[in-house]
């Protein structure tokens, strides 16, 4: 049997192919996406209204990924010139134009779910 070469994929392909694995690394692991769906609901939220708005979610690691996430520009951490001080997080406009990615996110979940319980 005698194999066909494939032709090379296309520079569109790529360039597509690089923003999926762009997004994934920004977004990966179990939480980012939670703490950005939060924080589009929420808008602003101190440290502590996250913790418990994002069940399971250790402080240490939500500490890290808010400073990731700052670091990409998702989020601003504003310090409150308060007693105690207060440190709020918002999601910045770039940050918010996840919201049709989450959106999509919560949809496929629920129908997952759905779809899952039925059977």
């Amino acid at each position: 049997m005698k194999i066909e070469p494939r032709e090379p994929l296309s520079v569109e392909c790529v360039k597509q192919l690089r923003a999926i694995s762009d997004t994934m690394e920004l977004l990966s692991g179990k939480w980012k996406i939670q703490i950005i769906g939060t924080l589009l609901r929420g808008r602003t939220m101190r440290f502590m209204e996250l913790k418990r708005a994002i069940n399971g979610i250790a402080a240490k690691k939500l500490s890290a990924d808010l400073q990731e996430l700052e670091l990409n520009k998702l989020i601003t951490r504003t310090v409150k010139d308060t007693k105690p001080v207060t440190v709020e997080y918002t999601l910045t406009e770039h940050g918010r134009t996840l919201d049709n990615l989450i959106g999509e996110v919560i949809d496929w979940g629920i129908n997952y779910r759905t779809e899952i319980v039925k059977k």
